[in-house]
């Protein structure tokens, strides 16, 4: 049986779990979601300006929280002609709670009266990754961004969030008509993960060697007995 290790992704989100364990299938790691590591999984307050700063608010807390190596990412959709909302505002653009669905809505309606010339926009994603049992408090944060524009109404089924307005550039498609293999090729989560995959196989290796080693080492007790 192939070793791997345990990592915590911080969300709840369960179309962001299932792209991340998908953008992490070649590492020799098992992806956990808070539910899976903790048995009560605290409620994180976003109040970050950036999502640099709410990536790592999560990613330390959950930390903290499960002695795991964890990894947060928090992402959002900027529009230039209103000012970079939603930002780190995406998810409860609408309103706090709102749907996938409130919140397109919503967005729709703050650029109905927009051209094409001015509904340049981008999807931006942060990750952070948190080691609590690192002497050094190694935390690395990484970023990745996607280019495009809104579309006029949703198109496509696939993915989650603003992904069905998203026509994503040189394309004529939204994000949500991309296969999963087309978007994990070109989306901002997976631009983000591809910089900090080196960083976490790394770790993830020297762990795993070290566990070996331990593993391997036969007891005090039981070298002074030959």
């Amino acid at each position: 049986m192939t070793a791997v290790m345990s990592i915590v992704v911080a969300t709840t989100n369960r179309g962001k779990l299932a792209e991340i364990r998908a953008l992490l299938g070649d590492l020799a790691v098992e992806v956990l979601s808070p539910c899976d590591a903790l048995s009560e999984v605290p409620n994180v307050i976003e109040d970050g300006d950036t999502f640099e700063a709410n990536a790592l608010k999560k990613a330390r807390l959950i930390a903290a929280e499960s002695m795991m190596l964890t990894l947060a990412d928090d992402s959002g959709l900027v529009v230039d002609a209103l000012g970079g909302r939603p930002g780190v505002r995406s998810a409860r653009f609408a309103s706090e709670g709102a749907t996938d669905g409130e919140n397109n809505a919503e967005l729709l309606r703050q650029m109905c009266e927009l051209g094409d010339e001015l509904r340049a926009a981008r999807f931006r994603c942060a990750i952070a990754l948190v080691d609590p049992w690192s002497a050094e408090g190694d935390e690395i944060v990484v970023e990745g961004s996607c280019e495009g524009s809104i579309a006029h109404q949703p198109t496509g089924t696939g993915g989650f969030g603003y992904d069905p307005l998203f026509v994503v550039a040189g394309q004529e498609r939204t994000m949500a008509e991309l296969s999963e293999d087309e978007k994990n090729q070109i989306s901002h989560r997976a631009k983000a993960l591809a910089k900090l995959q080196p960083k976490l196989a790394a770790i993830v290796e020297e762990r795993l060697t070290t566990a070996a080693r331990i593993l391997s080492t036969p007891p005090p007790s039981a070298v002074s007995r030959k």
